[in-house]
């Protein structure tokens, strides 16, 4: 009976290592094209300082004179119906309690906001800015977060530097939602992807990038478990994805209430 059960066991765990190694294998075997739609990670790339945006007031400026400090940047585009806002609206609310745990705009970390629609312009910068920054705390210094605009050839050459792909669907974009963190240098040190961004989080991570540190993604599961539906301008549950890792998850359990019911039995015995 026991040989049986060993059996089992390893006939379980061959099929969880299986699942574990299968997938990362045969992705490693083929090049992957870069996604339309999605994250293309270039984590330790430097993006362009050469790149001229317009900001809120009109006036052009570089991005290596924006970048000089820790810096947060949100991709959105103003017309949006749906994820931007709600991104926005997130990042407000993050930004409203890094001071609590000791992290100061203009001091620590810089946050810019890029529109990556080239018929967005200065006067939509000014018109979120002065919403977005109105609900910060009084003391949170205008200039500590800037909205930018610029012309197709910029937003393309900063878009392909940060690996973000999008689309135009219809009037309106298929993209992803994410924070990219980058260091003084330019370099790209973090991306924070999915719809909530915790504060201690965003200060791990521009800590890392003071420091120049290459940090990993945060909440990949966010990236994993949904896709991207450009007919509803919105993320939707993936299934196929669901089920694979509830698979896997079900394997593990398996195994470990077989070797706790061998282990129990053998304590029966003696």
């Amino acid at each position: 009976m026991a040989r049986s059960e060993n059996t089992l066991l390893i006939g379980l765990l061959c099929l969880v290592g299986i699942a574990l190694v299968a997938t990362p294998a045969a992705s490693s075997r083929r090049q992957r094209p870069p996604l339309e739609v999605g994250i293309n990670e270039k984590l330790g790339d430097r993006v362009p300082g050469d790149l001229a945006f317009v900001d809120e007031q009109g006036d052009t400026v570089m991005l290596a004179q924006l970048v000089d400090r820790p810096t947060l940047i949100s991709l959105v585009y103003y017309t949006c119906p749906s994820i931007c806002r709600p991104l926005l609206d997130e990042v407000t609310t993050m930004l409203a309690k890094l001071e609590s745990i000791d992290m100061r705009p203009n001091r620590d970390y810089r946050m810019l906001t890029i529109s990556f629609d080239a018929t967005d312009s200065a006067a939509g910068s000014a018109r979120l800015k002065d919403e977005y920054t109105r609900q910060l705390p009084g003391g949170f210094p205008k200039d500590a977060w800037t909205f930018l605009t610029g012309d197709s050839a910029t937003i393309a050459a900063f878009t392909q530097s940060v690996g973000f792909g999008f689309k135009k669907s219809g009037e309106d974009f298929a993209h992803p939602t994410t924070l990219v963190v980058l260091s003084k240098e330019r370099t790209i040190t973090r991306y924070l992807t999915g719809a909530e961004y915790l504060p201690l989080d965003i200060k791990l991570a521009l800590i890392e990038a003071r420091e120049g540190k290459i940090g990993p993604t945060i909440v990949k599961f966010y990236k994993f478990c949904f896709s991207y539906d450009p007919s509803g301008q919105k993320f939707v549950l993936n299934a196929t994805r669901v089920v694979g890792l509830s698979t896997l998850v079900g394997v593990v359990a398996i195994v470990a209430f077989v070797a706790a019911s061998g282990r129990r039995r053998e304590n029966k015995v003696h």
